[in-house]
């Protein structure tokens, strides 16, 4: 199950952080933050996109204050990179991008 949590803010919204697997490639976990009214509406958002499988279930991997303030300035609000692996390795270099980018990733011809 991939591992997610969200986060309230101040003004009422909510910042949703998701770890799901990689779509198309099959290996690896990409990282996906959605800003949305509340948590249903940050699921539907993903949902809506084609990821069908996502669930929100406890809170055990809530964003970061550096992912929370990348979501708020993208004009989207939805946002995703490789996530971490699970040996803690943090992968700071990478940039953030729009979740655009990861739905058009190519697929490996067989």
């Amino acid at each position: 199950m991939a591992a997610g949590g969200f986060c309230k803010l101040p003004n009422g919204s909510v910042v949703v952080a998701l770890n799901l697997p990689s779509p198309g490639s099959g290996s690896g976990f990409v990282r996906v933050l959605v800003l949305a009214q509340n948590r249903a509406r940050a699921l539907t958002r993903l949902r809506n996109l084609g990821l069908r499988a996502v669930y929100l279930r406890g809170n055990a991997a809530p964003p970061t204050p550096d992912e929370i303030t990348a979501v708020l300035h993208h004009p989207d609000g939805l946002i995703w990179r490789t996530a971490p692996d699970s040996a803690g390795q943090e992968l700071s270099q990478e940039l953030w991008h729009p979740i655009r980018a990861l739905l058009r990733r190519p697929t490996a011809q067989a």
